[in-house]
């Protein structure tokens, strides 16, 4: 065989090797997602305190751990124990003298069987935080420690703004939060350098491109989303990055990452109650047993934020987030006014659709002054990477487990299978039964509904087959008139199957076993609604004051 056709044949076999190991990436072509008709909050006037007790323990936390050493041993932790002795001043010597003794032990990039040492950027993004928030204090971090980090662990620097991933022949694109963290960090050294007297063009960032390309980057995903929207695990390391840009940029940079980061957190506000969030997300199929609802890592950055809040409460539980609860308490950035207003007052509640875009699942959240109604969203094949949640009711509980809610999913138990977009004002509806949490009995049953008391001013309607389940939220209502009601507009089982009349007469129409494209409900009052939700705008439906 002629050695071109081998050539061909192994580039062939590397192309079909790349395309099994990186079909998660985004594949569908880049569309421009309307704005939709809610804008994201920006102004801030709220005066927030300088410490908190959060941070001097999360901080304690972080320093009685031990660097790990080895390849890829300590990638996440061990920058995070520098930074914590160096905001502590504990054992300075020690830590530049660990410091100028580390060397790179990868590369920057998605980890893959081509890039084996990938990942390098999990390191490197917190030592680029090492070296703004100390490089210029020589009695915390050392002269020949800031020359260490420069010529040895940064190992990005220059123009070379990648988008794709590492030895994949360019053929596909590289995930958020990688280019995040590697051009972010490339970015920054650069701006340090030029900074400090180095005048090479290599490192004028808006003379080789990088500014510009940083804020290409950056507006794509304010105006369009994140493809990978509410990840676990690597939301925190998207945000980490957008951490390090919003604090150390460029005034042009700094700003368009704190909008990512407004609209990141913005939709977190809408979609939780009480720090309890449990929407669909983008990655990882792993996660899909995660039944956590207040100590997912995006929970966990607000927690950090919110412990500098005047008045709020410091003792916050985050789980197997201290990784991002030291992030979120080291840096200055802090939400805009009304998104920390959202995340404890719902005002006179909302009904708000978010898109997220060709090829992914929408967001849909409906929420009173009491509670919050989550819908979970669909998978759309496997190479989508969506995992659909159960449509999950929020209330003003200590519930901290998926079990200990209201919530309804299907058909079947198969995450892949479901369709849990059916929600509508205090409304849901799911191709499968609705779960009552232990401990909850109905104090009112009808021939078909049952009311459950969920507090002095939450009343649950319950509707439940195996093949249907039917959930509303009612806010300072009779039950037993309530109930009257229910029973009177909606007599026929059959009928559920298809359409729920409200109490107020109002008609809505559902199929709960619809294509996974298309959003369950069907009509409104007899009009048809826009059930393409891969075209919704970013974020639209009426938020009330």
């Amino acid at each position: 065989m002629k050695p071109g056709k081998n050539k061909l044949i192994l580039l062939v076999f590397i192309a079909l090797l790349i395309g099994l190991v990186f079909g998660n990436f985004q594949k569908e072509p880049k569309l421009t997602l309307k704005p939709g008709n809610i804008k994201v909050p920006q102004k801030r006037s709220i005066q927030w305190n300088n410490d908190s007790e959060f941070k001097d323990s999360i901080i304690g936390i972080w320093v009685k751990k031990k660097v790990e050493y080895g390849p890829k041993k300590g990638k996440v932790s061990n920058p995070r124990v520098l930074l914590a002795r160096l905001h502590s001043k504990t054992n300075i010597q020690e830590t530049n003298q660990i410091i100028m003794g580390m060397k790179p032990w990868g590369v920057s990039g998605s980890s893959w069987f081509f890039n084996k040492l990938g990942d390098y950027d999990f390191t490197f993004t917190v030592l680029t935080t090492i070296l703004w928030q100390f490089g210029d204090n020589p009695e915390i971090l050392y002269k020949e420690t800031v020359n260490h980090l420069l010529e040895v662990l940064l190992t990005e620097e220059g123009n070379k703004f990648r988008r794709t991933a590492p030895k994949t022949l360019g053929l596909f694109p590289e995930t958020e939060n990688h280019i995040l963290m590697t051009e972010g960090s490339r970015y920054l050294k650069n701006r340090w350098l030029a900074q400090h007297g180095n005048e090479d063009s290599r490192y004028n960032n808006l003379s080789n491109g990088m500014e510009a390309n940083i804020l290409a980057f950056l507006h794509e995903m304010k105006t369009n989303g994140l493809h990978e929207f509410n990840s676990m695990p690597y939301i925190g390391y998207t945000i980490t990055a957008l951490l390090n840009l919003e604090a150390f940029a460029s005034s042009k940079v700094r700003k368009e990452a704190r909008e990512v980061l407004d609209y990141m957190n913005f939709c977190y506000a809408i979609g939780s109650y009480g720090y309890k969030y449990f929407p669909p997300m983008r990655r990882r199929y792993e996660r899909a047993t995660w039944h956590k609802l207040t100590t997912g890592y995006h929970s966990v950055f607000m927690k950090a934020w919110m412990s500098f809040l005047p008045g709020e409460a410091t003792n916050f539980a985050i789980g197997e987030g201290e990784a991002h609860a030291i992030i979120g308490a080291c840096m200055p950035y802090r939400p805009a006014d009304k998104i920390t207003q959202l995340l404890s007052e719902k005002g006179n509640g909302y009904f708000i659709k978010m898109g997220h875009g060709k090829g992914s699942c929408s967001e849909i959240y409906t929420a009173g002054e009491n509670y919050l109604l989550s819908a979970g969203g669909a998978n759309l094949g496997k190479t989508s990477q969506i995992v659909a949640r159960p449509i999950t009711l929020f209330l003003n509980d200590e519930a901290k487990e998926l079990e200990e809610t209201f919530h309804l999913a299907g058909p079947g138990t198969n995450f892949m299978e479901w369709n849990n977009t059916g929600v509508y004002k205090n409304f849901a509806c799911a191709a499968g039964p609705v779960a009552i949490p232990q401990g909850y009995q109905a104090q009112y049953k009808g021939n078909t509904w049952s009311i459950f008391e969920a507090n002095d001013k939450v009343l649950v309607a319950v509707f439940s087959s195996a093949n249907l389940g039917i959930l509303l939220v009612f806010e300072n209502k009779d039950p037993e008139t309530l109930l009257k009601k229910l029973e009177n507009e909606n007599p026929d089982r059959e009928s559920l199957q298809t359409q729920f009349r409200f109490p107020d007469g109002s008609l809505i129409e559902y199929d709960p076993l619809a294509p996974k494209d298309k959003w369950v409900i069907t009509k409104v009052n007899h009009s048809k609604v826009d059930r393409n939700y891969e075209y919704w705008p970013l974020i639209d439906g009426a938020l009330n004051p």
